[in-house]
């Protein structure tokens, strides 16, 4: 009898106090879920306040490919080099006539929802290490969704930078999920829709070297990126135009740098500096392949902090070094610097701050110009800033793949 008692006794108090505990936890999320709900809400509603801004890119460029898919009867307009994006971006482009409202609404809403994927996959590779349940990763797709330059490039400049980098965040995710093809198809997505996507690629080359992707999975980039012309091919776009468009665009613009925070920013005035144009771009393959040799030689664990680390460094190197780099063309570095402050929290916290500032005031100038035509800001300035930031990046990377570093040092 004194055994049942005691037994009841114990359940009971089980029973007081794990009741309470869980439904305290489930509060908890409960308050969590609608927070973010809420603050999802702000986002969007500030989004949706901008939709009415109009800029000169959006007035020559976009605006002029959507009037042009209407007059021609939308799909078949496709057969045309009517923009200099290729085919899945005419794709976009025709499928936003098809949407109610004005063209300039519809443009930035595509924007909107590559950004909700963007922030999904945030959210996915942060919980990689802190759990689906924890806040941490909703924190974590929240501060990339709530990005300045994330909601002004879609936003405000009705840029689709989203699209590319949703599928390319997405590439980085599969990766660290160790599901090479996976990721493959979707770097093979992110090229297909924006050139800028190769920012990434050299730490897909890192990975195939490392024997973490097998080389037979890098032709789904290639694979991919064919399958999406087949459509603008079939409704009889010129196959020669379509497949160099990409190397058509690199002589689009001229200038070293255009508002990008690069190292051209220094040289700029100088004049004949034409010539640099190829010695740079061979200049950014040597400083790759150095950073691939610095991994091999290590033999470092590809862990996921360092994945992510090599894949920030790729997407900040590529485009400071490279000519004729718009200031657009750091929006994955907006987004990976963020990501990896959250596995380095005590050693790289500053650096996304840094990046997001340089970025933003990158911005500036095309957004708001000033009526004297001068720049609101000093980018060479903003030039020694990113450089910093890619110092303090490339002393992380050689720290993490010294010998004898351990995998709990990887904390921060």
């Amino acid at each position: 009898m004194s055994t049942d008692v005691t037994d009841e006794v114990a359940a009971g108090a089980r029973s007081t106090s794990g009741e309470p505990e869980d439904r305290r936890e489930r509060l908890r999320q409960r308050y969590v879920i609608v927070l973010l709900s809420a603050v999802i809400g702000l986002a969007m509603v500030l989004r949706i306040s901008l939709f009415r801004y109009q800029t000169t890119d959006y007035l020559y460029y976009y605006r002029q490919w959507y009037e042009f898919v209407v007059e021609h009867g939308r799909f078949a307009a496709l057969r045309y080099e009517f923009s200099d994006q290729n085919a899945p971006y005419r794709y976009v482009m025709v499928l936003v006539t098809l949407l109610p409202g004005s063209p300039l609404t519809g443009i930035k809403a595509v924007s909107v929802c590559f950004e909700l994927l963007i922030a999904f996959f945030a959210y996915r590779i942060t919980a990689l290490r802190f759990g689906l349940r924890s806040w941490v990763s909703g924190v974590a797709a929240l501060i990339v969704f709530l990005l300045p330059t994330v909601v002004l490039n879609g936003s405000m400049w009705a840029q689709g930078d989203a699209i590319y980098a949703s599928f390319a965040l997405g590439g980085v995710y599969f990766l660290l999920r160790r599901m090479p093809y996976w990721a493959c198809v979707f770097f093979g997505l992110a090229l297909a829709f924006k050139l800028q996507a190769i920012f990434i690629l050299p730490l897909l080359l890192i990975m195939v070297l490392l024997g973490r992707v097998p080389w037979r999975a890098v032709l789904a980039i290639p694979a991919v990126y064919l399958l999406l012309d087949v459509p603008a091919l079939l409704l009889g776009a010129d196959p020669g135009k379509l497949l160099t468009i990409y190397v058509r665009q690199t002589d689009i613009w001229p200038k070293l740098t255009m508002n990008a925070p690069s190292i051209w920013q220094f040289f700029r005035g100088n004049e004949g500096m034409d010539s640099m144009r190829a010695p740079a771009v061979l200049f950014a393959g040597l400083l790759v392949l150095v950073l691939c040799l610095l991994v091999l030689l290590s033999r470092a664990e590809p862990t996921d902090t360092r994945i992510l680390l090599l894949g920030t460094v790729s997407v900040m190197l590529v485009p400071f070094v490279l000519p004729s780099m718009h200031e657009r063309y750091f929006y994955l570095a907006d987004l990976l610097t963020v990501l990896l402050a959250f596995h380095l929290p005590r050693r790289l916290w500053f650096v996304p701050v840094v990046v997001q500032f340089v970025s933003l005031l990158s911005y500036l100038p095309f957004l708001f110009r000033a009526g004297d035509g001068g720049e609101p800001v000093d980018f060479r300035i903003l030039a020694a800033l990113e450089l910093a930031m890619l110092v303090v990046l490339a002393r992380e990377t050689v720290r993490q793949l010294r010998p004898g570093f351990t995998t709990t040092d990887l904390s921060g």
